[in-house]
């Protein structure tokens, strides 16, 4: 399971990559990926939303369940990824890169701090398969 060590995390499993002015992209992690199984479809936030912390991002849908994907930090939503829209499976197959959901210009950088690191999240992951 890849872990990108640059990325930020949250209990959620969604990712975090800090961009330079402020601006966050975000997506779902390999883990919450391969838990849904294959996704069939994607429904992502409208350029201009403002989401708060820990509000509904969007909806991932796949095979066996549907998830809701949380905002990470507070913001307006500066950009969306079309190709999860056209092609949901790309959260399959590069959750990381081709399947990324939003981009967020922060409202307070200070969340940021309340994110796990790459060590921390998997350090969590760890414990939620001792769980199991």
């Amino acid at each position: 399971m890849s872990v990108p060590q640059e990325y930020r995390y949250t209990e959620t499993h969604e990712w975090v990559k800090v961009e330079e002015g402020g601006i966050v992209t975000v997506g779902i992690t390999d883990y919450a990926q391969e838990q849904l199984g294959e996704v069939v479809s994607v429904e992502l936030p409208r350029v201009g939303d403002e989401m708060q912390k820990g509000e509904v991002l969007g909806m991932v849908d796949s095979q066996k369940a549907s998830s809701e994907v949380f905002a990470p930090v507070s913001g307006l939503v500066t950009e969306v990824n079309e190709v999860p829209d056209e092609d949901p499976a790309v959260l399959n197959t590069d959750p990381y890169d081709e399947g990324w959901l939003a981009k967020i210009e922060m409202e307070t950088p200070d969340e940021l701090d309340d994110l796990m690191s790459a060590e921390e999240y998997e350090e969590y992951l760890g414990n939620l398969s001792e769980e199991e």
